[in-house]
């Protein structure tokens, strides 16, 4: 796929629509159609184009390589398959991402759920419990629609926001759902950033996550770390940050990676000791990415299709 972002900044500057781009250099609007579906120009075209603009060829357009994981997960959400990466990677997150964070719910229940809509409410499972686990697929679906997406501000609010609505946090005055919190929380027996300084704190961090040239995995686990350490919601906080990543995983074609639930206590090790030892959470997440791998190799996408 192409990215002519940086064309249309050009024309933008220039105030030239590119249909008029294609009159005064006689280029078909068949031609013209390509630039918007992202699809490669001839060398003649653009040749002739960086001549108009003077400019150089790289400064039109970005190449942007193939994302194998990302296309079969909309693939199959979008056509209802089941028993693929999508559904597996649906369950597989949804339960462990919620049993780090207090779930009764067992896997096989949440495969249940993802599968029949329905469970076997025997064993007093709570309510919350079933709604977090339906609200956390519908997050990871909302991942995989915006994956491409800049992260910011918004993005993080609505994953809270899908999270938690209708819960029974939802109701109380102060547990503000989709937005940051009213109240000071703490994690690990230590106090987070105060209510009033984490918007200045979140956008902090987006602009300097945003500035990065070339994301790598070790950045989406740093500002995973970071993320955790300001605490912005009430409650959630894990969740989102943890589907961040799946999210920014898929957008720079890295391997995602699932925390299991045995392992939570070396991510808590890894997200207590981060300022001091990061090589802890960095290890666990590599470790939480080889589960992945492994259901790529078992569905046949691998690493050749994600870094």
């Amino acid at each position: 796929m192409i990215d002519y972002s940086g064309l249309n900044g050009l024309l933008k500057t220039k105030g030239i629509k590119k249909s008029e781009l294609g009159i005064l250099l006689g280029i078909s609007s068949r031609t013209i159609a390509k630039i918007s579906k992202g699809e490669k120009l001839s060398k003649k075209t653009i040749k002739r184009i960086c001549a108009y603009l003077e400019c150089e060829p790289e400064q039109l357009f970005e190449e942007i390589p193939e994302n194998a994981l990302l296309q079969t997960l909309r693939e199959e959400k979008a056509h209802g398959i089941s028993g693929g990466i999508y559904h597996e990677l649906q369950i597989r997150m949804t339960y462990n991402s919620n049993h780090i964070e207090g779930s009764r719910l067992s896997e096989d229940q949440t495969r249940m759920i993802f599968e029949t809509n329905t469970i076997d409410n025997g064993d007093g499972v709570s309510v919350d419990d079933i709604l977090e686990t339906i609200h956390h697929f519908r997050a990871i679906d909302y991942c995989i629609d915006i994956a491409e997406e800049p992260l910011t501000e918004a993005i993080i609010k609505n994953l809270h926001y899908i999270l938690k609505h209708d819960t029974k946090d939802s109701r109380l005055p102060w547990f503000a759902v989709g937005d940051y919190k009213t109240r000071p929380n703490y994690v690990g027996g230590c106090e987070t950033v105060s209510p009033s300084q984490v918007q200045h704190a979140i956008r902090d961090l987006l602009s300097a996550y945003q500035s990065i040239k070339k994301v790598s995995f070790e950045d989406i686990i740093a500002f995973h770390a970071s993320f955790e350490k300001i605490h912005p919601f009430s409650d959630g906080n894990g969740r989102v940050g943890r589907l961040i990543a799946f999210k920014e995983c898929l957008k720079h074609k890295i391997v995602p990676f699932i925390i299991e639930d045995n392992k939570k206590s070396f991510y808590y090790r890894g997200l207590s000791n981060w300022n001091t030892e990061k090589g802890f959470l960095i290890e666990t997440c590599l470790d939480g990415q080889d589960t992945v791998d492994a259901l790529l190799k078992q569905f046949k996408l691998t690493e050749d299709n994600c870094e």
